[in-house]
């Protein structure tokens, strides 16, 4: 799947959720969902790491990363940001940046 249908099936999914919001969610919500999917990430990550017990990690690790990019592509197409091209535009820069330390 290309980038772009990515951004297209997650503005598909945010529409669905508006017309059942009582209360539409905006950057600041979907930020605000983020910041918990990134804490949910992290628990689970600590205990695919052994730091923790959960049952069903790699299940639900793959849920808490597709649902932290899922908010990622909302944020970004709410701020009208082409998240691919800056995406491709950053990666650019630290390739820049390695390859000058390792000269």
């Amino acid at each position: 799947m290309e980038f772009k249908e990515l951004i297209k099936k997650a503005k598909e999914v945010r529409e669905k959720y508006r017309k059942i919001e009582e209360k539409p969610w905006g950057v600041a919500e979907h930020t605000q969902g983020l910041v918990g999917d990134v804490g949910e990430l992290a628990k689970l990550v600590m205990a695919k790491n052994g730091f923790r017990k959960i049952e069903g990690v790699d299940g639900k690790l793959a849920h808490e990363l597709s649902d932290c990019l899922w908010a990622i592509l909302i944020i970004a197409d709410e701020l009208g940001i082409d998240l691919e091209s800056e995406f491709m535009k950053q990666m650019g820069e630290l390739e820049e940046k390695i390859d000058q330390k390792s000269k």
